[in-house]
């Protein structure tokens, strides 16, 4: 048996995450009737969480991740820029 320590770097919050977490918001839109992308879009331009829904909880999600950031991490993405 060893006596060393085995150090488990878990999964960061990385585009994977970023990703299904929007994923979750997408699809609790599209579950109330909403056009997700028109709802997505004006949050990320305005700020304005009342644009989600919370359904499924879906507010509480995308208001964890950082508007900056996952605006850059959408245009890497489209832009063909993704690590």
């Amino acid at each position: 048996m060893s006596k060393n320590t085995i150090m488990f770097e878990g999964i960061k919050d990385d585009q994977l995450n970023k990703k299904q977490a929007l994923m979750e918001v997408y699809n609790a839109l599209t579950e109330r009737g909403y056009n997700a992308i028109d709802q997505i879009v004006g949050y990320l331009t305005s700020g304005d969480p009342s644009y989600i829904t919370s359904h499924n909880n879906a507010r509480s999600i995308i208001l964890k991740m950082d508007r900056d950031e996952l605006l850059e991490e959408i245009l890497k993405n489209y832009l063909g820029l993704e690590k």
